[in-house]
């Protein structure tokens, strides 16, 4: 439905359609079957997948005749939407010219996600802030960093961050001392991303973002990757920093990683265990797929999450949620001789905070 009236009006119809359907979400008071977590898990996407089409529904106009070209929404009390709508859709072609549509759910989220980029997000591990572009993904748990900011570094000559993103974790490096941080993704928007906060964080010279899927040329002696966590379909940009299809990403990162490390170079995983709780892929999976790549385990730091959804007993995934632990595995090439650094499978250490 393209809607020609009151700005404010659509989004009140909004929220309506947004009440009912967490109604009908929550309105059935029949008992329920007991169900996996991954039944659980797919219930939700299945949920939040439906959700969203059903809020994309309504549409509002795009006009571009404003002054210097800026969009804006000819509709009563209309907020500014010019320096938002430039920021998600400036790189689309045939932007700035005639007129357009947009879903009123998605320019929400455009208006919401150029805040958190004018912003930022403070990253004390970076002494600084991180400005997220459209499309990539939001730095707000900082567990994960915390691991790459405590792991121990014993080569600071250079670094590869295979799906930087941000740039958050080469940014962690170099503020650890690392000369030369080489940053990797597939998106053109997230290096894009990744050199805008090298620059904001005076580290221009010591990182670089470039479009190349997975590993840059050459080898180094650390490798860092953190793939999206879940196994799952990305319908999106943002999805895609969630989701890894088949586990896709994980695998390509492992089993090309003895091509890329130095000599005694150090890769390291970072991964939650949320898709093992959810039944999605297997510990044993995860160490096979290691052991075929040539890999051995040297050591695992692991952490408790401290993201409120954590502590939400609302939460369908709070069962899961609440037993979640991230682990940096830190992994080598195996020896020639058949030596190994370790037994390949680590007991597990209590979470640190």
């Amino acid at each position: 439905m393209l809607w020609l009236g009151d700005f404010h009006n659509a989004k009140q119809i909004l929220s309506a359609i947004d009440r009912r359907l967490a109604k009908g979400r929550t309105g059935d008071a029949a008992p329920r079957a007991v169900i996996s977590d991954a039944d659980a898990f797919y219930r939700l996407r299945q949920a939040r997948a439906q959700r969203s089409r059903m809020m994309s529904l309504i549409l509002v106009p795009l006009t571009f005749d404003a002054p210097e070209g800026a969009a804006s929404v000819p509709l009563p009390r209309a907020p500014r939407v010019g320096p938002a709508v430039e920021f998600a859709y400036a790189q689309q072609p045939g932007f700035g010219v005639g007129h357009a549509v947009v879903s009123l759910q998605e320019l929400s989220g455009v208006q919401s996600a150029y805040q958190w980029y004018v912003t930022g997000i403070d990253i004390p591990a970076v002494n600084g802030r991180i400005h997220p572009h459209y499309g990539t993904f939001l730095p707000t748990r900082h567990e994960y960093v915390d691991l790459v900011a405590q792991a121990p570094l014993s080569n600071l000559e250079l670094a590869f961050d295979v799906g930087t993103g941000t740039g958050l974790l080469a940014a962690v490096l170099v503020n650890r001392g690392v000369k030369k941080v080489v940053g990797t993704d597939i998106h053109q928007r997230a290096v894009d991303c990744a050199n805008e906060n090298f620059a904001r964080l005076g580290l221009q010279e010591a990182a670089e973002a470039q479009l190349i899927s997975m590993f840059p040329d050459g080898r180094a002696p650390l490798v860092v990757c953190n793939p999206p966590w879940l196994p799952g379909s990305a319908a999106t940009t943002l999805d895609a920093a969630v989701y890894d299809p088949g586990s896709t990403m994980l695998l390509q990162f492992l089993n090309g990683l003895t091509d890329h490390l130095a000599d005694d170079g150090e890769g390291w995983l970072v991964l939650s265990d949320l898709a093992e709780l959810l039944g999605l892929r297997s510990r044993q999976l995860l160490l096979d797929a290691i052991d075929q790549a040539g890999l051995d385990v040297i050591d695992r730091l692991d952490t408790a999450p401290r993201h409120q959804r954590a502590a939400d007993r609302s939460d369908l995934l709070h069962a899961a949620r609440s037993r979640e632990v991230t682990s940096l595995w830190r992994l080598r090439a195996k020896r020639p001789d058949g030596l190994q650094r370790g037994d390949g499978r680590p007991e597990r250490r209590r979470p640190t905070d």
